[in-house]
């Protein structure tokens, strides 16, 4: 898990680290830290959020790991499954 926070002091640094890092693959989800709700990228919600509270995951399963469960605007399938107990996709 990466703290959006930590990537730099300013907007720009920000922004850029966490591209290079999308670029390359090593971030696929963010996540809210106060509700422990993970999503894609491109979520309306999760755009919404303060950096202070964003997080960045690899995958899903460390998502998971993590205590965190799958956004139900974004990813709605995986927000049932998680719901009923079952997580078969991962």
């Amino acid at each position: 898990m990466i703290h959006h926070i930590d990537m730099g002091r300013t907007v720009e640094e920000r922004k850029k680290a966490i591209g290079a890092l999308i670029r390359k693959g090593k971030v696929k989800f963010g996540g809210y830290r106060k509700t422990k709700i993970y999503g894609l990228l491109t979520c309306s919600s999760g755009k919404r959020m303060k950096v202070e509270n964003r997080v960045f995951f690899k995958d899903e399963t460390e998502a998971f790991n993590s205590g965190y469960r799958p956004c139900g605007h974004c990813m709605r399938e995986e927000y049932k499954q998680w719901k009923r107990g079952k997580r078969s996709n991962l």
